[in-house]
């Protein structure tokens, strides 16, 4: 756990890989606030110190959500919905303004590593999603946050937690990633300094 850093905010808790993230988070040590529109959604047992049920896309949510927080984690997804939005790029504005107001600047964000690609291979039916994630990626790259930008492949909810993983600024050399070790590359970022303001793209080699 970062000295600095002990209450962490995330957004988008209640996806497959928020999910995976939210107990990582509490198991080394960070106080989790979640901002949820549905708490149902969230295991009974989940251990997040705060729980705020409220949208990523009404400013005064995501304010009330950042009250005393040190840092910020945002798995924003669309789920299977590949239609046009604009939700993770206006959610992620709202998180980005308030944070400026309250002092925060470590904000780990998850995008996909279509943004790696060269547009033209996106497939057409990701590019909606594709898009949103670069406007969410340019919003991050302007913000003067300490910003990491994480471009995950695929990411298996099948695969395990294993914790040795690859990293590489701007590239991406593999096919998938576990959504554990996803969530895990996540938590890892908030004690470290060494991808701020960075690109990454990660993946595992699994058997």
């Amino acid at each position: 756990m970062s000295d600095s850093i002990k209450n962490v905010a995330i957004f988008g808790a209640t996806g497959m890989t928020g999910l995976a993230t939210l107990p990582l988070a509490v198991a080394a040590g960070y106080n989790v606030t979640v901002l949820v529109r549905d708490p149902t959604k969230l295991p009974a047992d989940h251990k997040a110190a705060r729980v705020v049920v409220g949208d990523v896309l009404n400013q005064e949510d995501v304010k009330k959500t950042l009250e005393g927080q040190d840092a910020v984690v945002i798995i924003l997804g669309t789920r299977s919905d590949l239609s046009p939005t604009t939700m993770m790029s206006v959610g992620t504005k709202n998180i980005i303004e308030a944070m400026k107001a309250r002092g925060i600047c470590k904000v780990v964000g998850c995008m996909s590593a279509f943004l790696l690609w060269d547009r033209s291979k996106v497939p057409p039916r990701m590019l909606p999603v594709t898009e949103d994630h670069e406007r969410m990626h340019e919003l991050l790259k302007s913000s003067g946050l300490d910003y990491v930008a994480v471009m995950p492949p695929h990411i298996a909810g099948d695969l395990p937690l294993t914790e040795s993983y690859l990293v590489a600024e701007g590239m991406l050399k593999g096919r998938a990633i576990s959504k554990h070790d996803l969530g895990h590359f996540f938590v890892k970022c908030l004690s470290t300094t060494e991808w701020d303001r960075k690109t990454v793209g990660l993946w595992g080699e699994y058997k």
